[in-house]
């Protein structure tokens, strides 16, 4: 008898891993993603106030940044000083329309979206955003942006 139930719990132990082996890697909630896209629209929202305080708070400490232009930000405070140098010069609005998220893994989200810049005369560019966050307690955080140019057609 003793026998047979430790047979059972280990063929029971061998089917959950099984099943959790075939899992989606990154179970998310639509409220995962609700607050993704918050995060990003507070980015937007503290590089266009330019708050330094509040562009940091939704970066990781060892965040990266590889802009349009081809520079590397490394680091949080690289960042937030790059980013509002940036707005600075540039002016105009920035919107970043996210079209998909995925979580490739626990606690990790890919998000993707449109990226427009609208300068003071009304010209507008139009690139490319990607953003890895990582959740961090109750939230999540920017680990990663990438700011794409398409290549001229």
């Amino acid at each position: 008898m003793r026998k047979e139930k430790t047979l059972t719990r280990i063929a029971l132990a061998f089917v959950l891993s099984m099943v959790a082996a075939v899992q989606p890697p990154g179970r998310a909630t639509s409220g995962d993603e609700t607050a993704i896209r918050d995060v990003v629209q507070k980015y937007l929202d503290a590089r266009e106030h330019a708050d330094p305080q509040a562009v940091g708070a939704l970066l990781t400490e060892d965040a990266d940044q590889l802009t349009s232009a081809g520079e590397w930000r490394r680091g949080r405070a690289e960042i937030v000083r790059g980013t509002l140098a940036s707005t600075q010069q540039t002016g105009g609005t920035r919107k970043i329309t996210i079209e998909t998220i995925r979580f490739p893994a626990p606690g990790v989200a890919l998000a993707d979206g449109r990226y427009e810049l609208t300068d003071a005369q009304g010209a507008t560019r139009r690139m490319w955003s990607a953003f890895v966050l990582v959740r961090r307690g109750a939230g999540w955080r920017i680990a990663s942006i990438r700011n794409m140019l398409p290549a001229a057609r």
